[in-house]
């Protein structure tokens, strides 16, 4: 094997230090002068931040339990145009992709002139929503 294929980096040995001037890292073996982390048996307890107050203590914690409040995914009429029938539910919105799941709620809002009478049902219609599609002769059942 030549050695230039070697590759040295790889098993590299740790640099040892505090072995003596001639060894390259004598005296003070890399640690500075004086003070606290130059002493032998110094350590920091665990999160340490220098005096300002560690992560651990700044989080609360998080003791019980948090209701998470889904909110609805709101959709513009305007977009309803996607649509490729007339009938729209939470899952012809998800099919569509103009909301993640059907097993969220959804809102239509706007109030755009609609080209087509479109059928909702199973979704929430804001009011300015509601006058657009009976403006254009569709209906919105609960």
């Amino acid at each position: 094997m030549i050695l230039d294929e070697v590759n040295f980096e790889k098993s590299k040995d740790k640099k040892r230090v505090g072995r003596g001037i001639s060894a390259g890292g004598g005296k003070t073996a890399g640690r500075g002068t004086k003070g606290q982390k130059s002493r032998s048996g110094y350590s920091r307890r665990h999160g340490f931040e220098g005096g300002q107050t560690p992560l651990f203590r700044r989080l609360p914690k998080l003791k019980g339990f948090k209701q998470i409040t889904a909110q609805d995914q709101t959709v513009s009429i305007s977009n309803l145009s996607r649509l490729s029938g007339t009938d729209i539910t939470l899952k012809t919105l998800a099919d569509a992709h103009l909301i993640k799941t059907e097993q969220i709620t959804a809102k239509l809002v706007g109030k755009e002139k609609l080209d087509k009478a479109y059928t909702v049902e199973g979704v929430k219609v804001s009011g300015g929503a509601k006058k657009a599609i009976e403006d254009a002769g569709g209906t919105v059942k609960k």
